[in-house]
Protein backbone atom coordinates (compact mmCIF):
# COMPACT_ATOMS: atom_id res chain seq x y z
CA UNK A 1 0.00 0.00 0.00
CA UNK A 2 1.36 3.69 -0.49
CA UNK A 3 0.53 6.97 0.89
CA UNK A 4 1.31 10.19 -0.17
CA UNK A 5 3.67 12.49 1.44
CA UNK A 6 2.61 16.16 1.81
CA UNK A 7 4.10 19.82 0.61
CA UNK A 8 7.76 19.89 -0.07
CA UNK A 9 8.53 16.01 -0.22
CA UNK A 10 5.95 14.69 -2.87
CA UNK A 11 6.81 11.39 -3.62
CA UNK A 12 4.95 7.92 -2.66
CA UNK A 13 6.22 5.48 0.04
CA UNK A 14 5.59 1.43 0.41
CA UNK A 15 3.92 0.83 4.06
CA UNK A 16 4.98 -1.69 7.08
CA UNK A 17 8.75 -3.36 5.66
CA UNK A 18 9.27 -6.46 7.51
CA UNK A 19 12.69 -7.05 8.89
CA UNK A 20 14.09 -9.95 11.10
CA UNK A 21 15.67 -7.96 14.39
CA UNK A 22 18.48 -5.98 13.73
CA UNK A 23 21.41 -6.75 16.52
CA UNK A 24 23.26 -3.71 16.19
CA UNK A 25 21.96 -1.04 13.78
CA UNK A 26 18.28 -0.94 13.30
CA UNK A 27 16.78 -0.09 9.96
CA UNK A 28 13.35 2.17 9.24
CA UNK A 29 10.26 0.59 8.51
CA UNK A 30 7.51 3.03 6.81
CA UNK A 31 4.03 3.48 7.45
CA UNK A 32 1.15 5.79 6.09
CA UNK A 33 -2.64 6.45 7.93
CA UNK A 34 -3.38 3.65 10.07
CA UNK A 35 -6.64 3.27 12.25
CA UNK A 36 -5.24 4.52 15.19
CA UNK A 37 -4.99 7.73 14.63
CA UNK A 38 15.38 26.29 28.76
CA UNK A 39 18.29 24.84 27.18
CA UNK A 40 19.40 22.07 29.74
CA UNK A 41 22.91 20.95 30.07
CA UNK A 42 24.67 19.32 27.06
CA UNK A 43 26.18 15.87 28.52
CA UNK A 44 28.02 15.84 25.09
CA UNK A 45 31.94 14.96 24.88
CA UNK A 46 32.46 17.92 22.44
CA UNK A 47 31.16 21.58 22.48
CA UNK A 48 27.64 22.73 21.81
CA UNK A 49 26.63 21.36 18.25
CA UNK A 50 24.13 22.94 15.74
CA UNK A 51 22.40 20.51 13.13
CA UNK A 52 23.28 20.21 9.69
CA UNK A 53 20.15 21.27 7.78
CA UNK A 54 19.15 18.35 6.00
CA UNK A 55 15.56 19.32 4.33
CA UNK A 56 14.42 18.08 0.74
CA UNK A 57 16.08 21.05 -1.01
CA UNK A 58 19.47 20.50 0.42
CA UNK A 59 19.80 16.67 1.43
CA UNK A 60 22.54 16.59 -1.27
CA UNK A 61 25.08 19.14 -0.05
CA UNK A 62 28.65 17.58 0.74
CA UNK A 63 28.95 14.83 3.02
CA UNK A 64 30.11 15.88 5.88
CA UNK A 65 34.49 15.68 6.44
CA UNK A 66 34.84 14.94 10.10
CA UNK A 67 34.20 11.05 9.45
CA UNK A 68 36.45 8.37 8.07
CA UNK A 69 36.37 7.98 4.50
CA UNK A 70 36.22 4.35 3.83
CA UNK A 71 36.84 2.05 0.31
CA UNK A 72 34.78 -0.69 -0.33
CA UNK A 73 37.38 -3.01 -0.64
CA UNK A 74 38.60 -1.59 2.98
CA UNK A 75 34.84 -2.57 4.08
CA UNK A 76 35.32 -6.17 1.96
CA UNK A 77 38.39 -6.98 3.87
CA UNK A 78 36.53 -5.46 7.42
CA UNK A 79 34.14 -7.96 6.71
CA UNK A 80 35.48 -10.98 4.76
CA UNK A 81 33.84 -10.10 2.03
CA UNK A 82 30.67 -9.50 3.36
CA UNK A 83 30.93 -13.12 4.92
CA UNK A 84 27.34 -14.71 5.89
CA UNK A 85 28.47 -15.47 9.49
CA UNK A 86 29.34 -11.56 10.16
CA UNK A 87 25.99 -10.87 9.38
CA UNK A 88 24.03 -9.70 12.23
CA UNK A 89 20.98 -8.13 10.96
CA UNK A 90 18.50 -6.97 7.86
CA UNK A 91 16.08 -4.24 7.18
CA UNK A 92 14.46 -1.87 5.45
CA UNK A 93 17.78 -0.02 4.75
CA UNK A 94 19.97 -3.32 4.20
CA UNK A 95 22.28 -5.61 6.10
CA UNK A 96 24.10 -5.31 8.94
CA UNK A 97 27.61 -6.90 9.20
CA UNK A 98 30.32 -7.77 12.15
CA UNK A 99 33.62 -6.00 11.03
CA UNK A 100 37.00 -5.47 12.29
CA UNK A 101 39.18 -2.42 11.67
CA UNK A 102 42.42 -1.45 13.27
CA UNK A 103 42.28 0.98 16.41
CA UNK A 104 43.97 4.12 15.29
CA UNK A 105 44.27 3.82 11.32
CA UNK A 106 40.99 2.09 11.05
CA UNK A 107 42.23 -0.17 8.56
CA UNK A 108 40.90 -3.69 8.06
CA UNK A 109 42.17 -5.98 10.26
CA UNK A 110 41.93 -9.88 10.89
CA UNK A 111 38.63 -11.00 12.94
CA UNK A 112 39.71 -10.78 16.54
CA UNK A 113 42.19 -8.21 16.17
CA UNK A 114 41.85 -4.41 16.12
CA UNK A 115 38.37 -3.18 17.39
CA UNK A 116 34.40 -4.39 16.13
CA UNK A 117 32.57 -2.68 14.44
CA UNK A 118 29.11 -2.60 12.74
CA UNK A 119 28.94 -1.72 9.03
CA UNK A 120 25.64 -1.34 7.29
CA UNK A 121 25.61 -1.94 3.63
CA UNK A 122 22.81 -0.20 1.55
CA UNK A 123 20.74 -2.64 -0.62
CA UNK A 124 21.00 -1.50 -4.08
CA UNK A 125 17.60 -1.49 -4.88
CA UNK A 126 16.65 0.14 -0.87
CA UNK A 127 13.54 2.87 -1.28
CA UNK A 128 14.81 5.92 -0.84
CA UNK A 129 18.12 4.47 0.80
CA UNK A 130 20.75 7.21 -0.26
CA UNK A 131 18.43 9.85 1.22
CA UNK A 132 18.09 8.19 4.83
CA UNK A 133 22.03 7.26 4.39
CA UNK A 134 23.44 10.85 3.27
CA UNK A 135 20.99 12.35 7.04
CA UNK A 136 22.71 10.08 9.53
CA UNK A 137 26.14 10.99 8.08
CA UNK A 138 24.85 14.70 7.88
CA UNK A 139 23.61 14.20 11.52
CA UNK A 140 25.80 12.01 13.09
CA UNK A 141 29.12 13.52 11.96
CA UNK A 142 28.74 16.79 14.10
CA UNK A 143 26.01 15.48 16.76
CA UNK A 144 28.22 13.47 19.46
CA UNK A 145 26.81 12.36 22.97
CA UNK A 146 26.86 9.73 25.20
CA UNK A 147 23.32 8.29 24.34
CA UNK A 148 23.86 8.71 20.93
CA UNK A 149 25.74 5.74 19.06
CA UNK A 150 29.18 6.73 17.51
CA UNK A 151 28.88 7.05 13.64
CA UNK A 152 33.04 6.20 13.11
CA UNK A 153 33.03 6.74 8.73
CA UNK A 154 30.98 6.26 5.60
CA UNK A 155 31.59 4.65 2.26
CA UNK A 156 30.68 6.32 -0.80
CA UNK A 157 32.28 4.58 -3.31
CA UNK A 158 30.55 4.18 -6.75
CA UNK A 159 27.21 2.58 -6.79
CA UNK A 160 28.09 1.47 -3.20
CA UNK A 161 26.89 3.20 0.33
CA UNK A 162 28.26 2.37 3.95
CA UNK A 163 27.73 3.39 7.31
CA UNK A 164 30.68 2.34 10.03
CA UNK A 165 29.43 2.67 13.59
CA UNK A 166 31.06 1.45 16.84
CA UNK A 167 29.66 -1.88 18.00
CA UNK A 168 27.08 -2.64 20.45
CA UNK A 169 27.41 -5.59 22.16
CA UNK A 170 24.26 -6.27 23.83
CA UNK A 171 22.04 -5.62 20.64
CA UNK A 172 18.78 -3.68 20.44
CA UNK A 173 16.19 -3.45 23.32
CA UNK A 174 13.74 -4.75 21.37
CA UNK A 175 15.85 -8.15 21.49
CA UNK A 176 15.98 -8.13 25.17
CA UNK A 177 12.37 -7.14 25.59
CA UNK A 178 10.55 -9.24 23.05
CA UNK A 179 13.10 -12.30 22.23
CA UNK A 180 12.06 -15.94 23.76
CA UNK A 181 14.64 -17.40 25.76
CA UNK A 182 16.62 -14.04 26.62
CA UNK A 183 17.48 -13.31 30.00
CA UNK A 184 14.59 -10.46 31.31
CA UNK A 185 15.97 -6.66 32.04
CA UNK A 186 16.02 -5.97 35.90
CA UNK A 187 13.70 -3.05 36.98
CA UNK A 188 16.15 -0.89 37.87
CA UNK A 189 18.04 -2.00 34.55
CA UNK A 190 15.09 -0.78 32.70
CA UNK A 191 14.64 2.35 34.27
CA UNK A 192 18.37 3.22 33.44
CA UNK A 193 17.39 2.71 29.98
CA UNK A 194 15.23 4.87 30.23
CA UNK A 195 16.84 7.78 31.42
CA UNK A 196 19.71 7.33 29.20
CA UNK A 197 17.23 7.43 26.17
CA UNK A 198 15.88 10.52 27.24
CA UNK A 199 18.43 12.05 27.65
CA UNK A 200 19.62 11.44 24.18
CA UNK A 201 16.28 13.15 23.00
CA UNK A 202 16.92 15.81 25.58
CA UNK A 203 19.82 16.87 24.13
CA UNK A 204 18.28 16.65 20.22
CA UNK A 205 15.52 18.52 21.86
CA UNK A 206 17.98 21.52 23.19
CA UNK A 207 20.41 22.09 20.23
CA UNK A 208 20.38 25.38 18.80
CA UNK A 209 18.53 24.02 15.70
CA UNK A 210 16.70 21.22 17.65
CA UNK A 211 16.42 17.89 16.07
CA UNK A 212 13.70 15.80 16.06
CA UNK A 213 14.33 12.35 16.08
CA UNK A 214 11.31 10.84 13.93
CA UNK A 215 11.74 6.90 14.83
CA UNK A 216 12.07 6.48 18.29
CA UNK A 217 11.75 2.48 19.08
CA UNK A 218 12.68 -0.18 20.74
CA UNK A 219 14.86 -1.82 17.66
CA UNK A 220 16.64 1.62 17.71
CA UNK A 221 17.57 2.00 21.32
CA UNK A 222 20.70 -0.03 21.25
CA UNK A 223 22.84 -1.26 24.30
CA UNK A 224 26.01 -1.69 25.25
CA UNK A 225 28.12 -4.44 27.16
CA UNK A 226 26.83 -2.49 30.65
CA UNK A 227 23.37 -1.95 29.13
CA UNK A 228 24.05 1.65 28.75
CA UNK A 229 21.31 2.70 25.78
CA UNK A 230 22.17 4.71 22.63
CA UNK A 231 19.69 6.22 20.01
CA UNK A 232 20.48 4.88 16.37
CA UNK A 233 19.33 5.25 12.57
CA UNK A 234 19.43 8.99 12.23
CA UNK A 235 17.52 8.85 8.55
CA UNK A 236 14.52 9.78 9.41
CA UNK A 237 15.88 13.03 11.49
CA UNK A 238 14.34 16.25 10.97
CA UNK A 239 15.31 19.69 12.00
CA UNK A 240 12.42 21.13 14.06
CA UNK A 241 10.81 24.26 13.89
CA UNK A 242 12.38 27.27 13.69
CA UNK A 243 11.07 31.10 14.74
CA UNK A 244 7.57 31.21 14.82
CA UNK A 245 6.66 28.17 13.45
CA UNK A 246 4.84 25.44 15.20
CA UNK A 247 5.63 22.70 13.23
CA UNK A 248 6.92 21.07 10.27
CA UNK A 249 5.43 20.04 7.29
CA UNK A 250 7.21 16.58 6.25
CA UNK A 251 5.57 13.22 4.73
CA UNK A 252 4.32 10.37 7.61
CA UNK A 253 6.90 7.88 7.63
CA UNK A 254 8.18 5.87 10.43
CA UNK A 255 6.68 2.74 12.34
CA UNK A 256 2.99 2.10 13.17
CA UNK A 257 2.42 2.16 16.93
CA UNK A 258 5.46 4.68 17.97
CA UNK A 259 4.45 7.92 16.14
CA UNK A 260 2.05 10.57 17.59
CA UNK A 261 -1.24 10.47 16.46
CA UNK A 262 -1.28 14.02 15.11
CA UNK A 263 1.62 13.62 13.14
CA UNK A 264 0.12 10.84 11.81
CA UNK A 265 -3.53 12.55 10.84
CA UNK A 266 -1.78 16.23 9.38
CA UNK A 267 2.40 15.37 8.88
CA UNK A 268 2.66 18.42 11.45
CA UNK A 269 5.92 17.10 13.03
CA UNK A 270 7.24 18.75 16.42
CA UNK A 271 9.38 17.43 19.41
CA UNK A 272 6.39 16.74 21.13
CA UNK A 273 5.66 14.15 18.57
CA UNK A 274 8.82 12.73 20.27
CA UNK A 275 7.74 12.71 23.31
CA UNK A 276 4.75 10.39 22.11
CA UNK A 277 7.03 7.54 21.48
CA UNK A 278 9.44 7.73 24.26
CA UNK A 279 5.67 7.05 26.21
CA UNK A 280 5.49 4.20 23.92
CA UNK A 281 9.03 2.87 24.60
CA UNK A 282 8.47 3.90 28.46
CA UNK A 283 5.61 1.32 28.35
CA UNK A 284 7.39 -1.27 26.59
CA UNK A 285 10.22 -1.41 29.43
CA UNK A 286 7.16 -1.58 31.99
CA UNK A 287 4.96 -4.18 30.20
CA UNK A 288 7.39 -6.51 28.29
CA UNK A 289 5.34 -6.47 25.48
CA UNK A 290 5.51 -5.59 21.83
CA UNK A 291 3.60 -2.20 20.39
CA UNK A 292 1.27 -4.44 18.03
CA UNK A 293 1.07 -8.14 18.02
CA UNK A 294 0.93 -8.75 14.46
CA UNK A 295 0.56 -7.03 11.19
CA UNK A 296 -1.22 -9.91 9.14
CA UNK A 297 -4.58 -9.36 8.46
CA UNK A 298 -6.89 -11.50 10.86
CA UNK A 299 -4.85 -9.97 14.16
CA UNK A 300 -6.34 -7.53 16.00
CA UNK A 301 -5.01 -4.23 15.01
CA UNK A 302 -5.47 -2.75 18.54
CA UNK A 303 -2.22 -1.03 19.82
CA UNK A 304 -0.37 -1.90 23.04
CA UNK A 305 -1.12 1.87 23.84
CA UNK A 306 -4.71 1.35 23.14
CA UNK A 307 -5.07 -1.71 25.52
CA UNK A 308 -2.88 -0.41 28.31
CA UNK A 309 -4.47 3.69 28.42
CA UNK A 310 -7.51 1.98 31.03
CA UNK A 311 -5.16 0.62 33.40
CA UNK A 312 -2.16 3.41 33.34
CA UNK A 313 -5.21 6.00 33.98
CA UNK A 314 -5.89 4.09 37.79
CA UNK A 315 -2.71 3.77 39.87
CA UNK A 316 -4.20 1.23 41.79
CA UNK A 317 -4.26 -1.13 38.47
CA UNK A 318 -0.44 -0.64 37.20
CA UNK A 319 0.40 -3.79 38.64
CA UNK A 320 -2.19 -5.99 36.31
CA UNK A 321 -0.01 -4.93 33.12
CA UNK A 322 3.68 -4.98 34.46
CA UNK A 323 5.79 -7.87 32.91
CA UNK A 324 5.50 -10.70 34.70
CA UNK A 325 8.92 -11.78 33.93
CA UNK A 326 10.32 -9.25 36.47
CA UNK A 327 8.89 -11.74 39.21
CA UNK A 328 7.18 -8.92 41.17
CA UNK A 329 10.86 -7.80 41.82
CA UNK A 330 9.91 -4.02 41.55
CA UNK A 331 8.69 -0.83 42.99
CA UNK A 332 5.59 -0.61 43.40
CA UNK A 333 5.36 3.53 43.21
CA UNK A 334 8.23 3.48 41.27
CA UNK A 335 6.16 1.88 38.59
CA UNK A 336 3.14 3.73 39.33
CA UNK A 337 4.86 6.62 38.81
CA UNK A 338 6.69 5.48 35.67
CA UNK A 339 3.26 4.89 34.50
CA UNK A 340 1.71 8.27 35.57
CA UNK A 341 4.77 10.03 33.16
CA UNK A 342 3.86 7.33 30.33
CA UNK A 343 -0.07 8.49 30.43
CA UNK A 344 1.21 11.95 30.13
CA UNK A 345 3.77 11.61 27.19
CA UNK A 346 0.89 9.58 25.48
CA UNK A 347 -1.64 12.21 25.90
CA UNK A 348 -3.54 12.18 22.23
CA UNK A 349 -2.97 16.31 22.65
CA UNK A 350 0.25 17.37 22.21
CA UNK A 351 0.30 20.48 24.28
CA UNK A 352 -0.25 18.52 27.15
CA UNK A 353 2.31 16.31 26.90
CA UNK A 354 5.46 17.44 28.90
CA UNK A 355 8.54 18.31 27.10
CA UNK A 356 11.67 15.44 27.28
CA UNK A 357 13.51 17.95 29.67
CA UNK A 358 10.76 17.32 32.25
CA UNK A 359 10.58 13.82 31.01
CA UNK A 360 14.10 13.54 32.08
CA UNK A 361 13.94 15.52 35.27
CA UNK A 362 11.06 13.19 36.10
CA UNK A 363 13.38 10.07 35.25
CA UNK A 364 16.10 11.19 36.87
CA UNK A 365 14.04 11.80 40.20
CA UNK A 366 12.76 8.08 39.87
CA UNK A 367 15.86 6.62 39.58
CA UNK A 368 17.81 8.72 41.93
CA UNK A 369 15.72 7.93 44.29
CA UNK A 370 17.84 4.42 45.08
CA UNK A 371 15.76 2.48 47.42
CA UNK A 372 14.07 0.47 44.88
CA UNK A 373 11.93 -1.02 47.04
CA UNK A 374 10.41 -4.67 46.67
CA UNK A 375 7.04 -6.04 46.21
CA UNK A 376 7.58 -9.51 47.31
CA UNK A 377 7.39 -12.21 44.56
CA UNK A 378 3.84 -13.95 44.02
CA UNK A 379 2.20 -16.06 42.21
CA UNK A 380 2.72 -15.69 38.22
CA UNK A 381 -0.79 -14.37 37.55
CA UNK A 382 -1.57 -12.76 40.48
CA UNK A 383 -0.92 -9.04 39.47
CA UNK A 384 -1.03 -9.53 35.43
CA UNK A 385 -3.83 -9.80 32.51
CA UNK A 386 -4.09 -11.49 29.74
CA UNK A 387 -4.98 -10.33 26.45
CA UNK A 388 -5.90 -11.61 22.93
CA UNK A 389 -4.41 -8.67 21.28
CA UNK A 390 -1.02 -8.19 23.39
CA UNK A 391 0.07 -11.69 24.35
CA UNK A 392 3.75 -12.29 25.32
CA UNK A 393 4.54 -14.08 22.25
CA UNK A 394 7.21 -12.41 19.76
CA UNK A 395 4.23 -12.34 17.12
CA UNK A 396 5.29 -9.64 15.10
CA UNK A 397 8.86 -10.80 14.01
CA UNK A 398 8.55 -11.03 10.03
CA UNK A 399 9.44 -14.24 8.49
CA UNK A 400 12.95 -15.12 7.85
CA UNK A 401 13.99 -14.18 4.71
Amino acid sequence: MFFFCPEEEKTLFMGNFCRKPVAHVSSTSFFGTTKSQRKTKQNSSSPKQTALKTSASNVDKPISNKLKIFSFNDLKEATKNFRQENLIGEGGFGFVYKGWIDEITYAPTRPGTGIVVAIKKLKPEGFQGHREWLAEVNYLSQLHHENLVKLIGYCSDGKHRLLVYEFMQKGSLENHLFRKGVQPIPWITRISIAVAVARGLTFLHTLDANVIYRDLKASNVLLDSDFNAKLSDFGLARDGPTGDNTHVSTRVIGTHGYAAPEYVATGHLTPRSDVYSFGVVLLELLTGRRVVEDERPGFSEETLVDWARPFLSDSRRILRIMDTRLGGQYSKKGAQAAAALALQCLNTDPKYRPTMVNVLAALEALHSSNSFPRTPKSGNDNHSIKHSSHSNKSATNCNKQ
